[in-house]
């Protein structure tokens, strides 16, 4: 019988939902690679979610702390969607998906784990890559280390990050 390890989902399985807001608390740190910050722009940022449904999930958000992309100003949701395309890229570059799913759930009923800091997903999709464990068991299996991925990703970001200077 072949195990799946995947250790870095106990911490998720147990924790309850984060008192503090991860998009703001993150990016006012300095430490990029232990919260998985790949790109920093003038109002947005790229990460890699800690909990992919994917290898090469990506979390697209404007530094501004609002829940709606209602309320972003012209500037700011210019610049996420600009980091958006720059995610796909890399992904696209490093993983070589067949296609993408690009989604913003806003509110709890949607599906938003954070509902208060708006946040664009970059999920890579291979053909053939739903199986049967997120459907018996609300498992999926990344095959991938997340470090792993990380190192693959960064140099690609880097290259765009020395083209733009950071506005905080």
């Amino acid at each position: 019988m072949k195990r799946l390890w995947a250790p870095w989902r106990m911490p998720y399985l147990k924790k309850s939902q984060p008192k503090s807001c991860i998009f703001c608390v993150k990016t006012k740190q300095n430490d990029d690679r232990a919260n998985l910050i790949l790109y920093r722009g003038r109002h947005a940022f790229a990460m890699m979610n800690l909990y992919p449904y994917s290898n090469g999930h990506l979390l697209v958000s404007p530094y501004r702390h609002v829940g709606s992309i209602e309320d972003l100003d012209p500037a700011t949701l210019t610049d996420l969607m600009r980091t958006a395309q720059r995610a796909l890229r890399a992904v696209r570059l490093v993983f070589k998906p067949d296609a993408f799913n690009l989604g913003i759930n806003q509110g709890r009923e949607a599906g938003a784990g954070i509902e208060s800091h708006v946040h664009l997903h970059v999920v890579p999709r291979w053909n053939g890559d739903t199986n049967f464990m997120p459907v018996l068991t609300d498992t999926r299996v990344i095959p991938e280390h997340l470090e792993s991925s990380y190192d693959k990703l960064l140099p690609l970001f880097q290259i765009a990050r020395r083209k733009i200077k950071v506005k905080r």
